[in-house]
């Protein structure tokens, strides 16, 4: 008896737990979470095709000072781009602005911008999916969007890529993050009440779809995909709403179509030694890579997550008004999705596992494990009185659990994140462990004082040292000890040197 008083206690307190209170305590965390991986950006720097896309901006600004007279050859390096390497006529624009051309002591600014741009749009798009399309309510849908931003941070694929590198970011995350508010804006004119706001969704949409079509192309087909899906949706189900969202198909299309058939894509495919798939067969190894990457995206600590969202899940679901008749159909068409987004580079390289492409795709795969437990929730949970089986098992354990089974799993998963052995396994506290340790100012010091022997006119041949110290999340590729590899022409390129090296330092080599 005393056991039962104890538990019930217990259960009347964490259900006294709001979810307002909860979305606050999980936004707290959350921003918590992301503050050490914005103090790291304090020491981040340029690198890598930083220096090619940017140097003839980079000219034109010490040259001129000019802001406009930089954004014009930006432009002109763009076409040119188009003519002889690639078609994505926005990304190799945006590359060429990099913000260190200006001031290469800025590049703080790269994680706060991806970050904020990434983060921001994921979480419109989900909630605005949760509210508009699945039916429920916003505090609920923002809480698990919430949690879900701060799983996806501390285990994405490639931080350095998708946070801290402008170019890598830029191409992919910055882009995704275009094509998410897209959608969100494409979704908003099928379900605006008022002719005006519909006008506007459909406006906003179409310049955004003509973004996203000059951006990278897994997710212009990604885009592609999901555009032609709304508009048979809307030709079957909403006839008065397809001229909102058809135009923006057919912008977005007709971007796509004019990065795709660049000349610059010809003249490159024909200078790359790598093989790419015939489409049907990178379209079945997109299917089976699919299995492979999403066992390799759900560690401990996803699990974990999911396991504590499914009470809510239940209870968004079951309140709604929705019908959820089709999980079957859902589930393959998400995976269909995100499938397609294997394609483009098996069907390019013959290759999957680009750490700046999997990014995106891991979160597109997170949102929609999420969207579709809540769809399956749903479908339980508006058919559980009907026969007695499987579903009414099911909501009566996540009912009699309710919050908390999912303090507990988010208490563990906490504890997991807080107390792994490895620091570095999860980005937070690996960033927080570079800048405790010191290794951030240490690499960011070498850094700069790399910059100004590169800034120094009267050294032609720069020999510089390797970092003693480097954040484990800045894994990018260093310079060598060849004056001929492609990363030491870039650097040499973009300071007009004549050589640039890296070369062992006596003092330290000698040190005990």
């Amino acid at each position: 008896m005393g056991n039962d008083t104890e538990i019930r206690k217990s259960d009347r307190f964490f259900e006294r737990i709001s979810t307002r209170q909860m979305l606050v305590a999980a936004v707290v965390l959350l921003i918590l979470s992301l503050l050490p991986l914005l103090l790291l950006g304090r020491y981040n720097v340029m690198c890598i095709d930083d220096y090619d896309y940017g140097r003839r901006v980079h000219d034109v600004w010490q040259e001129t000072g000019s802001f406009p007279a930089s954004v014009q050859e930006a432009w002109r390096q763009n076409m040119d781009f188009y003519q002889e390497w690639q078609g994505t006529y926005v990304s190799c624009f945006l590359m060429g602005m990099c913000p260190m051309n200006f001031n290469y002591g800025i590049a703080w600014v790269v994680p706060i911008l991806m970050i904020g741009m990434f983060a921001t749009s994921s979480f419109v798009l989900g909630r605005h999916i949760f509210v508009k399309w699945l039916g429920c309510e916003k505090e609920g849908a923002s809480l698990a969007m919430v949690l879900l931003l701060f799983v996806f941070y501390q285990v994405i694929e490639a931080p350095f890529e998708g946070i801290y590198w402008y170019n890598g970011a830029t191409h992919y995350m910055l882009m995704q993050s275009v094509w998410f508010f897209l959608l969100t804006l494409l979704s908003g004119t099928i379900w605006a009440k008022k002719r005006k706001w519909a006008v506007v969704c459909c406006g906003a949409a179409a310049v955004l779809a003509v973004v996203v079509g000059g951006g990278n192309l897994v997710t212009g087909l990604q885009a592609e995909i999901l555009m032609a899906f709304l508009v048979l949706y809307v030709f079957w189900q909403k006839k008065d709403k397809i001229a909102y969202v058809i135009i923006p198909f057919l912008a977005g299309s007709g971007g796509f179509l004019v990065n795709i058939l660049a000349p610059g894509n010809g003249k490159r495919g024909s200078m790359d030694m790598d093989e790419g798939y015939s489409a049907v067969k990178a379209i079945a190894l997109s299917f089976y890579n699919t299995a492979v990457f999403v066992i390799r995206w759900t560690p401990v600590l996803v699990v974990l997550l999911w396991l504590a969202l499914l009470p809510l899940l239940w209870k968004l679901a079951k309140a709604s008004k929705r019908d959820f008749s089709h999980p079957v159909l859902v589930t393959a068409g998400a995976y269909c999705v995100i499938s397609a987004m294997f394609t483009p580079t098996l069907f390019a390289v013959g290759m999957t596992g680009l750490s700046r492409v999997d990014n995106i795709i891991q979160m597109t795969y997170y949102l929609a494990v999420l969207l579709v437990t809540t769809y399956w929730m749903g479908y339980f949970a508006h058919r559980e009185g009907k026969r007695e089986d499987a579903p009414a098992a099911l909501g009566l354990f996540l009912e009699r659990a309710g919050q908390g089974m999912s303090v507990v799993c988010l208490l563990l998963l906490l504890a997991v994140w807080a107390l792994t052995a490895d620091k570095n396994t999860y980005t937070s506290i690996s960033a927080l462990r570079s800048v405790a340790k010191g290794e951030a100012q240490t690499f960011y010091q070498e850094a700069m004082e790399r910059h100004a022997l590169y800034t120094d006119e009267d050294i032609a041949e720069v020999e510089i040292t390797p970092y003693s110290e480097r954040p484990a999340l800045f894994d990018f590729n260093d310079l060598s000890a060849d004056e001929g590899n492609w990363l030491n022409l870039a650097v040499a390129r973009y300071y007009h040197k004549e050589s640039v090296r890296s070369v062992r330092s006596t003092s330290k080599d000698s040190a005990p």
